[in-house]
C-alpha cells in the first residue's frame, strides 16, 4: 500500500546516494543504523533544502487517468515516489508454510532530469526490502537493498514489465507483463517464483485515484493484481523447498505524503476461499481517531470491484505484541467486519514477530483469515502492514 512514510524517513540517506560520484560495488548493502545517524549528522544542513523543497515541480495526483500497459507497469520519474509492491502465502509439498514480500520503490530527488558528465550520479534511486517468514520454525528474514538509477544498476521498463536493483527483479517471462518472474537472493534466504494473473488488474480508488486525505493532489495512483498463482522455490541457507501459493501485487505512484494530522496506516490484503479478495486501509489520525479518507474494496470472483469506504468496514483489535528489538507495540488480532456484505473476518499473523528492522522499522506480515460470509463459514490468506506505531 502506501510506503512513503518509509521514504521520507530515508530522504537524507537517499539524498546523499545521489551526490556520491563513486560507483558501487556491486554487493553494497545499507550500513548499520548507527553509522546511519552518524553519516547524517554530517550531511543534515546540505541535504535541508532537499527535505523542504521536494514537492515543488513534481507531478500530482489530481484526478482519474486513463491506465496503458505496459507503459504504466514502468517507472513515473515526474512522480516523487514509487513503488513495485508483491506479497504472497506459500506451502511445500508438505504442508509447510511461508510468506515472502519483495517490494521496489524509486525516489526522485529533484523533478527534472539531472545533467551530469558523471554516468554515475542520477536524481532517481531505488530501494529495495526482501523478507520470508518460516512458520513452522518461528523465523523472519529480512534484507534490503539501494541504488542509484544508473548504468543499469537498477531501474524499471515500460517497454516490458521489468523492475530490478542489481541482481533481485521482477521481469516478463514472455510478452509485455505476465507471468512474472520473480527472482532474489540474500546471504541466508532466496525465493524463485513465477506469478501468473488469475484475474484481471483492479483500478483502486476512484478509476485507480486513490485518496489519502481532503487536500487537493495528496493521493496516489493504484491499481493491483489480486491473485495470482504463484509456484517456484524457497531457499533457506542450504535447504531447497518447492512450494505453490498465491501472490498479490500493488502498484502506486504519487509525489504528496500524509496530512499532518495523520500518524500511519493499518492495510489489509486478504485472499479469501470463495474466491473474492479484500483490500483495506485504515488511516489512523493523531488524534486517536479513524481517518474518513481511509479506503478499500472487495474485488468479487468475477473480478467485479465493490468499493469501500471508512463507513463501510470497522476493524478491532483484539490483542497487541510488543516487538522484543523495538518495543513497540503492535497490533497482533485482528477483527474486521464488513456488515454490507455480511462479512466478519478474525485476522492473525502466522509468526507475531514480523517486523522489518531495516533502515526505518515498520510491521509486515502474513496472515490467515478464519470468519463467515453471507452466514457460511469463509477463510484465507494475505498481508498486513502496520506503520506509524
Amino acid at each position: 500500500m502506501m510506503k512513503k512514510l518509509i521514504f521520507f524517513g530515508l530522504l537524507i540517506v537517499l539524498a546523499v546516494l545521489w551526490w556520491l560520484p563513486v560507483k558501487f560495488p556491486f554487493d553494497l548493502k545499507p550500513l548499520p543504523d548507527k553509522s546511519f545517524g552518524k553519516t547524517l549528522s554530517k550531511k543534515d544542513d546540505a541535504f535541508s533544502n532537499v527535505l523542504s523543497e521536494s514537492d515543488k515541480g513534481f507531478a500530482r495526483a489530481l484526478k482519474p487517468r486513463k491506465f496503458s500497459f505496459p507503459l504504466d507497469h514502468g517507472a513515473h520519474d515526474q512522480y516523487r515516489t514509487e513503488w513495485w509492491y508483491f506479497t504472497g502465502n506459500l506451502s511445500s509439498a508438505e504442508g509447510r508454510r511461508f510468506g515472502y514480500e519483495l517490494t521496489f520503490f524509486r525516489f526522485a530527488l529533484s523533478p527534472d532530469a539531472l545533467v551530469s558528465k558523471s554516468a554515475w550520479r542520477s536524481n532517481q534511486v531505488y530501494m529495495a526490502h526482501l523478507t520470508l517468514t518460516d512458520a513452522e520454525k518461528d523465523r523472519f528474514y529480512t534484507d534490503e537493498r539501494f541504488s542509484r538509477a544508473a548504468n543499469g544498476l537498477a531501474g524499471a521498463s515500460d517497454k516490458q514489465y521489468r523492475v530490478w536493483l542489481y541482481d533481485w527483479s521482477a521481469s516478463a517471462r514472455d510478452g509485455p507483463d505476465f507471468p512474472l518472474r520473480l527472482s532474489a537472493k540474500s546471504d541466508e534466504f532466496a525465493i524463485d517464483f513465477m506469478l501468473t494473473p488469475m484475474k484481471g488488474p483492479i483500478f483502486q480508488g476512484e478509476h485507480g485515484l486513490s485518496r489519502k486525505s481532503d487536500e487537493p493532489g495528496n493521493a496516489s495512483y493504484y491499481y493491483s493484481y489480486t491473485r495470482l498463482a504463484t509456484e517456484g522455490s524457497v531457499r533457506i541457507g542450504d535447504t531447497l523447498f518447492s512450494v505453490i501459493g498465491n501472490s498479490w501485487m500493488d502498484r502506486e505512484w504519487s509525489t504528496s505524503s500524509l496530512s499532518k494530522e495523520q500518524a500511519g496506516w493499518d492495510w489489509f490484503a486478504l485472499q479469501l476461499s470463495d474466491g473474492s479478495e479484500l483490500m483495506f486501509y485504515q488511516l489512523r489520525r493523531k488524534d486517536g481517531r479513524v481517518d474518513r479518507n481511509s479506503s478499500g474494496s472487495i474485488v468479487l470472483a468475477d473480478n467485479v470491484k465493490v468499493p469501500l469506504t471508512a463507513q463501510d468496514a470497522a476493524i478491532e483489535v483484539l490483542a497487541t505484541w510488543t516487538s522484543p528489538h523495538s518495543k513497540i507495540r503492535y497490533p497482533s488480532l485482528w477483527r474486521l467486519s464488513v456488515p454490507g456484505q455480511r462479512l466478519e473476518l478474525d485476522v492473525v499473523p502466522l509468526i507475531n514477530d514480523q517486523e522489518l528492522n531495516v533502515s526505518v522499522r515498520y510491521w509486515e506480515g502474513a496472515v490467515s483469515v478464519k470468519g463467515t460470509k453471507n452466514g457460511r463459514p469463509v477463510s484465507g490468506q494475505g498481508y498486513v502492514e502496520l506503520t506509524g506505531y
